[in-house]
């Protein structure tokens, strides 16, 4: 057993997801890639009060870069769509690991749905599917509803026909997404967008979930056993026992943390990064700015036991029983998750309101510290052209003079 504190585990994980450190150089279309690569996974998300989530997660790792990089990278088959762990890209060379699981194994809404439909609604898919080989690809918008549907439109329940059926067939694999527009799928023949499947033989389910136990490990950088499921979505959860033969094969090393009841896991690719965890050598530099949907906070629990942060995506909780706000933002800090910041990127005035800004219980701030939050706020605006940072409300108040003067004196 190899012995880590809690920091130093909490400092490989970040070096593993890329947040360890901030960017050495300007984002180039294929540190995008390769940002996404070494996640395995970048959900997708349409909220919009800041920019969309995924663009958000790269920017937190890359710094400014343009959000049609991460179009292009779909458009140009580097990247595809499927269920994981929800609605995700994924690097194409994953393509034949999604489709086996989404196919045979893994349960989900959306897949259950696209079933659902083959099952009842054939004639009306096959029609589809027909129209789109004749025509090429499609997006939902075009088609009409019919007038006495008009107005009806919202989530999932909301979806006309045409929709449902869309995706009914890219849930099923019939088709794909090929690119996107203003954010709005474009579907076309799976085949099309990818012609390399006419010839693909998928792996099996038990070669599928071995592949994704392994994936999880190497994102995460370090791991508890029982959190490695929630990465990929995949069932069930695991216990160290599972774990036994890749540790016997030398696949995964099992390291003891301080402070953790049960025993981390580090893949092997990420050698490199435990032993210069283990000499102190990672070092925490980076401040940010974090999507809610990013993937250092997607496991409640485990975000709970690497940064004593209780975090809860609240844009799905009514209003009145919000604690912090709609779409909140985790602030990393040098290792930490510091505080939580509500924002609004007001993109016509060019505004980048800070509605409200939390820190955590015991947390405070030195003069360093804020005028390291305050340039990751100015960058983050500046990347939404929104330049003009207004901070309404902070807690504790205090902090909001502070603040307010950092960005003063930072700003242009």
């Amino acid at each position: 057993m190899t012995d880590l504190t809690g920091t130093q585990a909490r400092h490989l994980h970040l070096a593993a997801q890329g947040l360890l450190e901030p960017p050495d150089r300007a984002a180039t279309r294929l540190s995008l890639r390769r940002c996404i690569e070494r996640m395995q996974l970048l959900q997708i998300d349409t909220i919009h009060v800041v920019a969309r989530s995924p663009y958000l997660v790269l920017f937190s790792r890359l710094g400014a870069y343009p959000t049609s990089w991460l179009d292009e990278a779909l458009a140009s088959a580097h990247l595809f769509e499927t269920w994981a762990h929800e609605a995700c890209f994924a690097p194409m060379q994953d393509l034949a690991l999604h489709r086996s699981y989404n196919q045979h194994t893994r349960h989900h809404w959306g897949l259950k749905r696209g079933k659902e439909s083959h099952a009842k609604q054939r004639a009306h898919l096959d029609k589809l599917l027909g129209h789109i080989e004749t025509n090429g690809p499609v997006k939902s918008s075009d088609f009409e509803r019919p007038e006495h549907e008009k107005g009806q439109g919202g989530g999932w329940w909301g979806w006309k026909d045409e929709k449902l059926w869309l995706e009914a067939l890219f849930a099923n694999g019939d088709l794909m997404v090929a690119r996107r527009e203003n954010f709005h799928r474009v579907y076309d023949l799976a085949h099309r967008v990818c012609p390399a499947l006419l010839g693909m033989a998928l792996p099996t389910g038990d070669e599928v979930h071995a592949h994704f136990i392994e994936k999880s490990i190497q994102a995460l950088g370090i791991t508890q056993a029982r959190w490695v499921n929630d990465y990929f979505r995949i069932k069930p959860r695991l216990k160290d026992a599972d774990l036994d033969a890749l540790v016997e094969q030398g696949t995964v090393k099992r390291v003891a943390v301080a402070g953790w009841a049960s025993p981390g896991y580090v893949h092997v690719t990420n050698a490199g990064l435990l032993k210069k965890a283990q000499s102190g050598k990672l070092e925490a530099t980076h401040t940010t700015l974090l999507s809610p949907f990013d993937p250092i906070v997607w496991d409640r629990e485990r975000a709970s036991a690497m940064f004593d942060f209780d975090y809860r995506i609240e844009c799905y909780t009514p209003e009145a029983k919000r604690t912090y706000g709609y779409f909140v933002l985790p602030i990393l800090h040098r290792g930490q998750l510091i505080g939580r910041l509500d924002a609004k990127a007001h993109r016509v005035q060019g505004t980048f309101e800070v509605k409200a800004l939390f820190l955590e219980p015991g947390v405070k701030l030195e003069d360093e510290a804020i005028v390291a939050l305050a340039s990751a706020i100015l960058q983050c605006a500046a990347w939404h052209a929104a330049p003009k940072v207004e901070v309404t409300r902070t807690s504790p108040t205090a902090l909001r003079t502070r603040l307010r003067k950092a960005l003063s004196h930072l700003s242009p």
